[in-house]
Formats: structure tokens, sequence, C-alpha cells
């Protein structure tokens, strides 16, 4: 590891940005000063988090505490996983970034809402046409 404080990294996932902090330990997994379980409560964006580190067999290994803002819960849990992702391939890039890279967890999902334009109804939607 790097400091005695650990490694620490930014993701980003449409308005979302976290801030993760990775360090030796014992597995707790601290996202905004609360347990992960109760922060994130559908167990598909628990899974989206520890995607990172179950690919490299770190689950247990080390303490990860994290403090997100912006965006909704799918976002949050995407930005994490890259915050993460990153932060796993500041620790030992050699061995970690082949595999997460392979995984597509290093690359910033770029893909957003799209702005609501004036005389449309949404970004795209059209009014209705009328003939007569």
């Amino acid at each position: 590891m790097a400091k005695a404080q650990g490694i620490h990294a930014i993701g980003r996932r449409k308005t979302s940005v976290a801030r993760v902090y990775l360090r030796e330990g014992d597995g707790k997994f601290i996202i905004n000063k609360q347990p992960a379980n109760e922060y994130f409560g559908r167990e598909t964006l628990r899974m989206v988090i520890n995607q990172p580190l179950a690919l490299l067999d770190k689950i247990g290994k080390v303490d990860v505490i994290v403090n997100v803002n912006g965006g909704g819960p799918s976002g949050q849990a995407g930005a994490v996983r890259h915050g993460l992702a990153r932060a796993l391939n500041v620790e030992d890039r050699d061995a970690n970034r082949a595999s997460l890279k392979k995984a597509g967890y290093l690359s910033r999902d770029a893909r957003a809402v799209e702005r609501k334009k004036y005389g449309r109804h949404k970004a795209r939607k059209r009014p209705q046409f009328s003939k007569r």
C-alpha cells in the first residue's frame, strides 16, 4: 500500500462523484458514514460496487471508505465502482490493471441524460402533429 491512510481515487458516473479511500483491513465497506448494505438497499447495486473487489479476490482483505454525492442510486453505485477500480489500479498497477481494464471497470461511462430542447416535450419527443 502507498501510505498509512491508504490510497485515494475518484470515480464518476452520470452526475455522481465518488471519493474512494482504500487501505488494508478486514473488509469494512463504509459509504457516507453508513455500511454499504444500508446505503445501497438493492442487491444489484451492492453487487455493482463489489465487482472490482470480487474480480481481484480482495473481498474481506481491504477497508473501503467512500464519500459519494450527486445523482441517484444507480449513478452513485457506478461512481463507487469506477473509483474503487481506479484505487485498486493504483495499489498494484502491474498485477491489477489488465484484468480491471478487460472487465471495463477503469473506463468512465460517459452516458448522461440528454438536455431538453425548446419546442419539444422531452429531449427528442415532438408535439403531436395535427393536419387540420
